[in-house]
């Protein structure tokens, strides 16, 4: 039987261009701000771009808090949580005031260069190397050297290193993709990725 694979609309990004790299390898997606929607889902996806607050405050509005934690702490169905999207998966924000989801343990805070004599632009854009800190399904038969797109200007501090699947360098090391369970979250956007992205989302499907 065919997965029901929910792109989750609320307001921030454009989750159009998950579902368009979906179709394009060849899995079948909605796109929905319904908690009812949300709650028969086979696997999340959380997309996201903007800010931290604006991001919680319209979950909240539109009514998905509920359906979405009961989804993936109850039921424990997969959620993949891209860039802002992974960045909510945490407690809270420097970007703002407004708690997270908390699914992952740890805040996320703005790029800090201090010090250093040249230090990297903010915000980090453009194409940059994920490298595992751990084996996960979400990156089967993916290659060492693996690139991926960012474009963000805060990063998600774990509290517990177990959480830490990726790592990129900019600057210094920061965490670029988390696994708990069955959450999971890149701040890279794979659907800017070309092959990589392709793999990854193929994975997420497929193999998580």
């Amino acid at each position: 039987m065919e997965q029901k694979i929910v792109i989750v609309d609320y307001g921030m990004g454009n989750p159009g261009s998950i579902k368009s790299m979906l179709r394009h390898i060849g899995f079948s997606s909605v796109i929905t701000s319904s908690p009812e929607v949300i709650g028969h889902a086979d696997k999340i996806v959380l997309p996201g771009v903007g800010a931290f607050d604006s991001a919680m405050r319209n979950i909240r509005e539109l009514g998905l808090l509920q359906s979405l934690n009961h989804r993936v702490l109850t039921d424990k169905i997969p959620v993949l949580g891209i860039c802002l999207g992974m960045q909510i998966l945490a407690y809270s924000s420097e970007e703002g005031i407004m708690p997270g989801l908390g699914w992952i343990s740890g805040n996320v805070v703005r790029f800090c260069f201090d010090g250093e004599m040249e230090s990297p632009k903010i915000p980090h854009m453009g194409w940059n190397v994920v490298s595992l800190s751990k084996r996960s399904c979400l990156f089967q038969d993916m290659p060492s050297d693996m690139r991926f797109y960012f474009v963000h200007s805060y990063h998600l501090v774990c509290d517990n290193r177990e959480d830490v699947l990726c790592a990129t360098n900019y600057g210094f090391e920061f965490c670029s993709a988390v696994e708990h369970g069955n959450i999971f979250g890149t701040q890279f956007h794979p659907e800017k990725s070309h092959r990589y992205g392709m793999q990854l989302l193929e994975n997420f499907v497929k193999r998580v």
